[in-house]
């Protein structure tokens, strides 16, 4: 069976272990469940993770448009949670998902599949 991680915890117990940094987020690896690929990086406030826990859709805090949004509430390309995972410090989230569509704003499977002279930066 599936490791679930945090899903299987109470949310208060997994807020409780999350070190959030000085402007209330934590970073989020998320992570293609049964492949390992990682898709994308991401941030969350403390009302993200507990939507994410509670709904077992991926919810994230936009830095540039200073609000919450759950992954494919405009594009369709929806993350359903499969497992939640807290590093060793408990300062970096681990977001196992079942990815459904592209996961980059690019159209890409993985924001980190985009290669060339620029870095990936582009268009970013």
């Amino acid at each position: 069976m599936f490791d679930k991680g945090l899903l299987a915890e109470s949310i208060d117990t997994v807020i409780g272990r999350v070190r959030f940094d000085d402007s209330g987020l934590v970073p989020v690896i998320v992570q293609q469940w049964d492949s390992g690929r990682v898709l994308m990086v991401a941030w969350m406030d403390e009302a993200a993770l507990r939507e994410t826990h509670e709904s077992s859709r991926a919810t994230y805090y936009s830095r540039s448009r200073a609000r919450r949004w759950v992954k494919g509430e405009t594009s369709g390309n929806v993350q359903d949670v499969r497992a939640l995972h807290l590093d060793c410090d408990g300062d970096a989230v681990l977001l196992q998902v079942d990815q459904h569509g592209v996961a980059c704003h690019t159209g890409e499977l993985s924001c980190f599949d985009v290669e060339g002279s620029d870095g990936g930066a582009g268009g970013r």
